[in-house]
């Protein structure tokens, strides 16, 4: 009897779930649409892992660097890491988002917000370029980022000079972000691979305090795989996300994946009661994102691997994480335009 015992199975998996399971309605804040081959999944499969798990908005961004298939190598790389030759900047990354989303119709257009990264850092053209995008491509962009300035193997392999938050070049940046009401995501490294304290801090301070009136998100808080797999875990990190949090409102915290482990959860896989007491001592200033870059097939699994952690926060505070927290730091247009649509949703789901 085989519709019997699939109605047995299906009360048994309904009894296992709590009664008061949370229904996340996920935000993605850090969502690359390209790889550092500027190759994508596309964006029929983005939208159909983002329908599957639950995920309502999209932050959507290219990446800013390419990754350079060498005469001497022989055979092409898979990831930036995969041999010695370089990585160059790639301003067309910018292009190939508008061009995606411009094929979208407008309801499926709402569930992203673009954020323009390509140029380089150290050149002091680069607000030139972001402001030649803004005027292309009137009404489309909702902020900077992912700008890649201390990023440990990437940094090193990137062909020019170091770049660092605090340049010249991306101070130039933050004016033109305060003119247009950006937010700006910057992934700034705290330290290096092997120095155990705040080494770059200094280099991502100086914008935080010399530009009160930019949205900063730290992509990460400053951390990276690379620098766990010689430093476990950063002993000062909480304290001092703690500290800048305190000095600044314009900073934002991205807990992508970097983050989950080993900060926000233990080795156990518990969550970590002095990063659940941060989150709810800033509720507003916290969020979450998968940073897959151009391949969705792991979307959900990372969007959904904070549930853990989300389940031990006050209700309220999880929700503003899972999904408020970002469309809330969004230019005043766009993020009154996603809260209302957010509201429409939720009203037509009760």
């Amino acid at each position: 009897m085989p519709s019997l015992r699939s109605a047995l199975c299906l009360i048994a998996a309904l009894s296992a779930v709590p009664a008061d399971a949370r229904d996340y309605r996920y935000t993605d804040m850090h969502l690359h649409y390209v790889d550092f081959f500027q190759e994508t999944d596309g964006m029929a499969e983005l939208l159909q892992q983002m329908d599957k798990h639950g995920i309502q908005h999209v932050m959507i961004s290219g990446v800013s660097v390419a990754k350079k298939w060498h005469e001497d190598e022989p055979r092409r790389p898979r990831y930036y890491a995969g041999d010695d030759a370089a990585v160059y900047w790639y301003s067309a990354t910018d292009t190939i988002v508008a061009h995606a989303l411009e094929q979208l119709d407008e309801e499926q257009r709402q569930r992203f917000h673009p954020f323009m990264s390509g140029f380089n850092p150290n050149d002091k053209n680069a607000d030139e370029h972001v402001r030649r995008m803004l005027e292309m491509y009137p009404g489309m962009w909702q902020g900077i980022g992912e700008v890649f300035t201390r990023h440990d193997d990437l940094t090193a392999l990137t062909a020019g000079d170091t770049p660092r938050a605090n340049s010249e070049a991306m101070h130039r940046v933050y004016y033109l972000a305060a003119e247009y009401d950006l937010p700006v995501m910057i992934h700034s490294n705290i330290t290096s691979k092997r120095e155990r304290n705040p080494l770059y801090l200094p280099e991502l301070e100086e914008p935080l305090r010399d530009h009160p009136q930019v949205r900063f998100i730290w992509a990460h808080a400053g951390t990276s795989k690379e620098i766990h797999r010689h430093q476990e875990k950063l002993t000062f990190l909480h304290d001092e996300v703690e500290r800048l949090l305190g000095l600044y409102p314009n900073l934002y915290i991205d807990l992508s994946w970097t983050m989950l482990e080993p900060y926000l959860l233990d080795s156990k896989g518990e969550p970590d009661p002095r990063w659940l007491q941060l989150v709810e001592r800033f509720p507003d200033r916290f969020m979450i994102g998968s940073d897959v870059v151009g391949k969705f097939g792991s979307l959900g699994e990372y969007m959904t691997g904070f549930d853990v952690f989300l389940d031990a926060l006050p209700e309220a505070v999880a929700h503003k994480v899972a999904g408020s927290n970002f469309l809330a730091i969004l230019p005043a247009a766009k993020h009154d335009e996603s809260e209302g649509k957010a509201t429409a949703e939720a009203a037509a789901a009760r």
